[in-house]
């Protein structure tokens, strides 16, 4: 509509000009042809130069995991105007397809931050909470998580210490820790063991439920010594209620 409403405008300026015979009347009509063409145009304009700044700059290409505009998906196509995402999240709680296939405008590299995943280092750091019990055996409960940690987490630090290596080589950012590592917090209810590992950014769920269960297996062979903590609501008192007697209710 907005190209037919320009086409308009430019066969009346064009009619003027010829009725008027003034040449500076031609050339205003161009300039307001091309502004207007230009806002008219403006998100595909960007589109357009989006789609360029992605194929040279290299900012994601298909099979990327990014997050750009607020939607998180694998990229599965990029053409002149849109790119084609698989979408992930949304009303699925974990890092897995909801399904949905979202086209969004190139344009959107130019307006916002864009996060991806897998571009130069295909980790991520992921966290892991463990409420323990006080009393229970702390150095055996350390043992027991970093050593679970270590069986199956080590492929993926071993190959994650020659890629990290480059990161730190390309980019200015300090060199990180990427072993697994282990921290500990009292608070009023138990202490929260807080372990921080890295892990395939496609595989972030299947490794945590490995971690529980493996953990959750060998605290349960330490017959006690070590026991995960669970809220408990203990009620020590239940005030007394008095209900007047039906006589010396008040009428209603």
């Amino acid at each position: 509509k907005g190209i037919e409403i320009i086409g308009y405008l430019l066969i009346i300026l064009l009619t003027v000009s010829v009725f008027t015979g003034n040449i500076k009347d031609f050339t205003l009509a161009i300039g307001l042809l091309t502004a207007g063409i230009t806002i008219t145009l403006q998100e595909l304009i960007l589109s357009i130069a989006g789609s360029f700044y992605i194929f040279f700059v290299k900012v994601y290409q298909p099979g990327d995991r990014i997050e750009i505009n607020g939607i998180k998906g694998d990229v599965i196509d990029i053409d002149s105007i849109y790119t084609t995402m698989m979408e992930i999240g949304q009303w699925i709680s974990t890092d897995n397809y909801s399904g949905r296939i979202v086209k969004l405008s190139n344009a959107f590299v130019f307006k916002g931050p864009i996060f991806n995943y897998s571009r130069d280092f295909p980790f991520v750091w992921d966290e892991l909470n463990l409420p323990i019990r006080y009393g229970s055996d702390v150095e055996q409960a350390k043992s027991i998580v970093v050593q679970v940690a270590n069986e199956i987490l080590s492929d993926y630090v071993q190959h994650s210490v020659r890629q990290w290596k480059s990161v730190v080589k390309k980019y200015y950012i300090e060199d990180a820790i990427v072993a697994p590592t282990l921290a500990i917090a009292l608070t009023d209810n138990w202490m929260q063991f807080n372990l921080r590992y890295i892990v395939d950014y496609k595989r972030r769920r299947g490794i945590k439920d490995q971690l529980y269960e493996g953990i959750n297996q060998a605290i349960e062979q330490t017959e006690g010594k070590v026991v995960l903590a669970s809220t408990t609501v203990e009620i020590v008192r239940i005030p007394e209620v008095h209900l007047p007697s039906p006589e010396h209710r008040s009428p209603a």
